[in-house]
């Protein structure tokens, strides 16, 4: 017997709360039918990802650049339609991409 059956047995008409996990939430930006092209550069010597062909308003580009960096806790910004992210960091952000419903196509080696 395992801690859920000893609690339901304890208290049988509690109904657990849902967790974050179990519901899905949806994007606050908007989803275009185009992939987004995801680029790996070295500017400088230091290495960025740009995530390019984004054509929503500036209000949704700002709140999806927000999203990859507090995802990934890194630094970057939006500058004319492309987005730059500090680091080498394509694989997590093509992830992160296609779970908030996005087709994403890697560009480059």
């Amino acid at each position: 017997m395992d801690l859920e059956d000893q609690l339901k047995q304890l208290f049988p008409d509690h109904v657990p709360e849902k967790t974050e996990q179990d519901q899905r939430v949806e994007p606050e930006f908007w989803l275009q039918d185009e992939p987004l092209l995801c680029k790996y550069e070295k500017r400088k010597g230091k290495p960025i990802t740009i995530i390019d062909g984004y054509n929503g308003s500036k209000n949704d580009f700002k709140k999806l650049t927000q999203t990859i960096q507090r995802s990934l806790h890194v630094g970057g910004s939006c500058k004319g339609e492309q987005i730059f992210i500090q680091g080498n960091y394509r694989d997590q952000i093509m992830d992160l991409l296609k779970s908030f419903g996005f087709n994403v196509k890697r560009v480059g080696g």
